[in-house]
């Protein structure tokens, strides 16, 4: 099956590299044309202003003259430089421009073509092609008419000013210039050979590191290290090879250039000198021909210096566009037309997928799905369920027999007539880097840049929607936990601080008595367990864009005021506590990456805290050099008594701590004003998070449930404020990480079942898009989809829990890429057969 309609304008991949050149910038090649002849006079005319002002100006004794041709000279030479820098700059604006778009059009073709292309295609090897090995092929672009066309001309006009000259002694000087045209070619061929391997080595190397950073988890539960260092030694030695071998061929033209450089001068310092002792050549004469053929030699390199890059582009842009070289199974957009609207009929006759020629996963399926029907796929694994879904959803490309959508066949039908119709959830599915928001609207935005939006151009309507559809799959609590998590910029967001600060008043009138176990209040008198000794300390906060109580403890002004508080021994001893237990504790169980998760060492300096604490005993911490005191001081500054059980702060130091606050508040008020903010129950805190901040605190991590408490009464005082939906929009700019990585299962699956259910779409296909939920989760979609979609929109849901399909109008039964039975639940159950068996187990 394939493509049944071709564009007017070839594929990217089928466009020639001298394409690019003349399809695009042509006004601007234009203006490079009158440059050009501008700078080559410009170059060539101060040769004749050397051999007059030798001549003419010095030989006459002429001052005028001199000054004349000297400010000539020097005139032409400042204009030839400014021409060339903005050939330059016109060369990397037409270079760069035409990067971009063969970038932009190579992309959108990768990422249409069919899925079995990437599984022999790692993402590394895709990075690689557009990002790196295009780089030359932009450069090329750039200057693939102007460079040669400036120095061609530049290079004949200097010829015939040397022919003008001296006849006999330019014909010498040009009788190497041949020769070199037939080596250079022999040369670059070679190179050009070599790096092809070096591309392919490239493409290869990239694709290894990029497996080995997506099964890293795997590596690391094997201890796997050594197998993948062997493997990737394998593939850097054939890249180390080859790019040896480019760079030796390329050293290797550079001195065949060097080379036949040297001999004009060798040629000109023999004959021409022979010749100007016999009074046939004056020396002005001499000098001028001297220096064009010093210049001579630049327009011949920048020739063979753009030979070799469009014999480097040519090769890359080649390899990369062959290696792409595919057939988008489906059309990207509908030609002439909208895309259809369907009602979502599938009708499916002997429909059969085969890959690698004879490997059937589908074997002559029959179905009739009627519009609004929920119909679920199960069977054992590998008995071509999902592999019958990711048919219908146009991800695979049948090989035989019928799929019918609405009467057309499936294979008619653009990817755009799917994406307004369907909307389909993975067992494991994709989350985009972004916000929470940007990943929820992800269909629908694709839908509006189609001209068919989901929502009206209502903000608060689109908002309100969102919302609901949160709520309705369960991720109504993590987007407000996300919300809470953020914090606000006290000058943009003026309005909401006010809010905040509101309800931190209601808050601690109306809840902190009841959540007295739950949470620490930011007291003046009492020591926080939940915070760091140095928070503790300054009672506050950083005011400071960049600057962060983290940093404080090698601060000299901070450790100074330690020693005159007194604060520095005690602290010195905790340190040490902490080191010393840490150390015992880390060595004894064997040093596992995930001891140091919770460590108040980082794995990285543990060597030097261990070695310390061998080198030093209890007794002698009053003789510790400076750098190791620091070491243990700033130890027992990060200390947090709430969850470090490896030592113990003395109540005496805590009290010490506290008294300390005013003295150190005064010192940092008068010799850094403005660093810190202090905290103050009637200012906000830019710092705190809305949760920090109306909590005016920190929860207690070692009462079980305590943060739960905490964020149900913090709800209600921003209802009773009005601000709960301020602070869910909050929750949806959630950063979700790259590929969804700060999201669990659980809430990546939500997230696209969310952005499916927002479409709406006609017809639903669901691949296991449950499995990472718990039960009351899955019983929550269940009904989700029995109340909005059965009777409204088709439904086919692969699953493996049967109990959730009771309520399905059929259910195919799979086995072997072949449907073996399709009825209700009950008649399935009733017949025991094959679905019987596979709900009992059996």
């Amino acid at each position: 099956m394939g493509t049944k309609a071709m564009k007017s304008e070839p594929r990217v991949t089928q466009r020639t590299l001298f394409s690019w050149i003349y399809k695009r910038h042509i006004k601007l090649q234009l203006l490079l044309l009158v440059i050009i002849c501008i700078t080559v006079a410009s170059r060539v005319l101060p040769l004749e202003l050397q051999k007059n002002i030798i001549n003419d100006a010095i030989g006459m004794r002429n001052v005028d003259l001199l000054l004349l041709y000297s400010g000539l000279y020097i005139g032409f030479v400042v204009l030839a430089g400014a021409l060339k820098y903005v050939i330059n700059l016109l060369q990397t604006y037409i270079g760069q421009q035409t990067l971009r778009a063969i970038r932009r059009d190579l992309f959108n073709h990768i990422i249409s073509l069919p899925l079995p292309f990437f599984r022999k295609t790692p993402p590394g090897s895709v990075i690689n092609s557009t990002v790196t090995e295009l780089n030359p092929v932009g450069e090329f672009i750039g200057q693939a008419i102007s460079t040669p066309l400036v120095n061609i001309l530049t290079f004949l006009s200097i010829v015939g000013f040397m022919f003008y000259l001296n006849p006999v002694l330019a014909a010498m000087s040009m009788v190497i210039y041949p020769a070199t045209l037939i080596l250079l070619p022999w040369l670059q061929r070679r190179m050009n050979n070599a790096n092809r391997r070096r591309i392919n080595s490239n493409q290869a190397i990239s694709g290894v590191i990029g497996e080995s950073i997506g099964g890293v988890q795997e590596i690391h539960a094997n201890a796997s290290f050594r197998l993948e260092d062997r493997k990737f030694k394998k593939y850097l030695d054939a890249l180390y090879k080859n790019t040896f071998a480019v760079n030796a061929y390329k050293f290797g033209i550079k001195f065949h250039n060097n080379f036949f450089q040297s001999l004009g001068p060798f040629i000109l310092f023999l004959v021409g000198g022979y010749m100007a002792i016999q009074g046939r050549m004056d020396i002005g004469a001499i000098v001028a021909f001297l220096s064009a053929y010093e210049k001579l030699y630049d327009p011949w390199k920048e020739l063979m210096e753009y030979y070799q890059t469009y014999q480097d582009s040519r090769v890359r842009y080649s390899q990369v566009m062959n290696y792409y070289d595919t057939i988008p199974a489906y059309l990207a957009l509908p030609a002439g037309r909208d895309p259809h609207k369907m009602i979502g009929r599938i009708d499916i006759q002997n429909l059969s997928y085969e890959v690698n020629g004879n490997i059937r996963l589908l074997d002559r399926i029959n179905l009739s799905i009627q519009p609004g029907e929920m119909v679920g796929l199960v069977g054992f694994s590998g008995s071509g369920k999902s592999t019958l879904a990711l048919c219908i959803a146009q991800i695979y490309s049948y090989t035989g027999g019928s799929l019918k959508i609405d009467g057309r066949e499936l294979d008619q039908l653009t990817k755009a007539d799917m994406a307004v119709n369907m909307g389909m959830v993975a067992q494991h599915p994709f989350i985009f880097e972004g916000t929470l928001q940007d990943n929820l609207l992800y269909s629908c935005e694709a839908q509006r840049l189609q001209g068919k939006a989901c929502f009206s151009q209502d903000t608060e309507l689109e908002l309100d929607r969102i919302i609901e559809m949160v709520q309705q799959v369960g991720l109504y609590l993590d987007v407000l936990s996300f919300g809470f998590r953020f914090t606000l910029d006290p000058e943009q967001d003026e309005k909401m601080v006010g809010h905040i600060l509101h309800a931190r008043a209601m808050f601690l009138k109306n809840y902190s008595q009841q959540l007295e176990g739950d949470f620490e209040p930011f007291n003046p008198d009492r020591y926080i367990l939940g915070q760091t000794v140095t928070q503790n300390l300054v009672f506050g906060c950083s005011a400071k864009p960049g600057f962060t109580l983290d940093t404080l403890s090698t601060n000299p002004l901070l450790l100074e005021f330690l020693d005159k508080q007194g604060l520095t021994t005690p602290l010195t001893e905790l340190g040490y506590a902490i080191a010393a237990r840490t150390v015992d504790v880390i060595t004894s169980l064997g040093k596992g990456q995930e001891l140091f998760a919770d460590s108040a060492i980082p794995e990285e300096d543990f060597e030097e805290y261990a070695d310390l604490v061998h080198r030093v005993e209890p007794d002698d911490l009053a003789r510790l050099v400076e750098k190791d005191q620091r070491k243990l001081v700033k130890l027992g500054l990060d200390f947090v008594a709430a969850s470090n059980a490896m030592a113990h702060i003395s109540s005496e130091l805590m009290q010490r701590i506290v008294a300390s606050r005013p003295v150190f508040r005064e010192r940092a008020e008068s010799l850094a004003p403005g660093v810190f903010q202090f905290y103050n129950k009637e200012a906000y805190i830019p710092s705190e998070s809305i949760l920090g901040n109306i909590l005016f605190g920190v929860a207690r991590s070692d009462v079980a449930g305590a943060e739960e408490r905490i964020k149900q009464r913090v709800m209600q005082a921003l209802i009773e404020e009005d601000v709960l939906d301020r602070v869910l929009e909050y929750g949806l700019r959630f950063n979700v990480g790259s590929q969804g990585d700060r999201l669990s299962g659980g809430q990546r699956q939500k997230v696209a079942l969310a952005r499916v259910f927002l479409k709406r779409p006609p017809i639903l296909i669901l691949d296991e898009a449950t499995a990472a939920l718990d039960n009351a989760s899955q019983a929550r979609i269940q009904h989700l989809l029995e109340r909005n979609f059965k009777g409204k929109s088709t439904v086919i849901s692969v699953a493996h829990r049967l109990d959730i399909l009771k309520g399905y109008d059929k259910i195919a039964v799979l086995k072997s890429g072949s449907i073996l039975e399709i009825g209700s639940y009950a008649e399935l159950i009733a017949k025991k057969g094959a679905f019987y068996e596979l709900a009992h187990g059996r």
